[in-house]
């Protein structure tokens, strides 16, 4: 053995001397040569369609898969069951409908040649029963379908909240859905606590982050379908295929968030010593004396108060009532004659200032006269008349 793996040795440094042929980097070991799958020109991300060729005898074991679904579905899958039924048929998956359990079950036959087929049936299961329309449940079957079901209802406490951002979702007449769908190119139906998606992995990655950051109030899915419309323009363009997109891609920030404000607590000044111990029930009847009643006396005490209240409460709530039927205050009118009468008392009111106004000045001019003055001029009067006499 030990030769051997001398001489494999030997073979592989020579091979890797002679690196012409050589493309990759060899490994020492009997398992380390050329795969048919390692070939560049080979999509491996390519689904293709399965051939039942490829599984002749069929399934060796039986696998079965059953879910449950709510009452409000039960008529309608009654109704729409033979079309899923004919639909699995085609695959070799036998369907059963329980309606006594409520619960639907598939399960492989002799006839299944696809082993995953089974996985997909029990998607179609789960679609059904989230209330999603059977003719469009069934293209899940196809290999290029692949669904999700994403559940909002444990991301937020508060059903105000979640249902207010729920229906930021689902927008005015469905509008932000409908966006969201032609960009993603899923089929998205919001249900109750869940959201159900169907279409490719990348369209289901995509609605998942747009769902979860709306119910958990990241960002509006306007502006994540806003985003989404660039990029899918940015794709078209082969230039930027293998460039970084984010320079391009607006930012969004958050505006008028509520901050919530730290409550501080002030700080009491320290004592050594415990507070004062706080009166019991006990202490607190000793105190008021209905210790010492007895059990009757006592209930006959609470039934009193509690009389007291419902009177209060009834008198309150008649005043309440009254209070619809008291009249408003009309504005009252003003006669003619009583505002005669104020203009009569203005008129009196005016004379009287001027009468006081009058004597007031008789006054003053009294204290200010001189006799000395009125003597002069007598004494000067007289002798002029003689000098013109003369």
């Amino acid at each position: 053995m030990a030769d051997v793996r001398e001489e494999n040795d030997i073979n592989d440094g020579g091979e890797s001397e002679t690196g012409e042929k050589q493309q990759r980097t060899r490994y020492k070991g009997k398992h380390d040569k050329d795969k048919p799958w390692d070939d560049p020109s080979i999509d491996h991300w390519k689904i293709e369609k399965f051939d039942p060729s490829w599984n002749e005898r069929g399934m060796l074991e039986v696998s079965s898969f059953s879910t449950l679904f709510p009452q409000y579905r039960e008529k309608y899958l009654q109704e729409c069951w033979p079309i899923v039924k004919g639909a699995l048929k085609e695959y070799g998956i036998a369907g059963e409908l329980n309606l006594v359990e409520g619960c639907m079950t598939v399960s492989t036959t002799r006839k299944t040649r696809d082993p995953y087929i089974i996985i997909k049936a029990r998607d179609l299961l789960k679609l059904l029963s989230r209330s999603v329309p059977a003719p469009q449940a069934i293209k899940i079957l196809n290999d290029e379908m692949q669904c999700d079901i994403i559940k909002i209802g444990n991301l937020v406490r508060n059903k105000e909240r979640f249902v207010k951002r729920r229906q930021h979702l689902v927008g005015p007449n469905s509008s932000t859905l409908k966006a969201l769908e032609i960009l993603t190119g899923c089929y998205i139906l919001v249900q109750g606590n869940t959201v159900a998606a169907m279409g490719s992995f990348k369209g289901l990655k995509q609605v998942r982050k747009v769902v979860e950051e709306c119910i958990l109030n990241k960002m509006h899915p306007v502006y994540n379908i806003k985003v989404l419309m660039m990029k899918r323009e940015l794709a078209k363009d082969p230039a930027l295929a293998n460039e970084n997109w984010d320079r391009f891609l607006p930012k969004f920030k958050k505006k008028n968030v509520k901050q919530k404000k730290v409550k501080t607590k002030e700080k009491k000044p320290y004592t050594p010593f415990p507070p004062p111990q706080q009166p019991s029930k006990i202490d607190m009847e000793l105190e008021t004396g209905e210790f010492f009643l007895s059990d009757q006396k006592k209930k006959e005490k609470k039934w009193r108060e509690k009389q007291d209240k419902q009177a209060a409460k009834v008198a309150e709530s008649k005043r309440k009532r009254d209070e619809a039927f008291i009249p408003p205050e009309e504005p009252t009118k003003q006669d003619r004659n009583a505002h005669t009468d104020e203009k009569n008392d203005v008129a009196a009111v005016a004379l009287s200032l001027k009468k006081k106004a009058k004597d007031f000045g008789r006054k003053r001019s009294a204290e200010k006269i001189d006799p000395s003055s009125y003597i002069a001029a007598a004494s000067d009067a007289p002798s002029a008349k003689k000098k013109s006499k003369r």
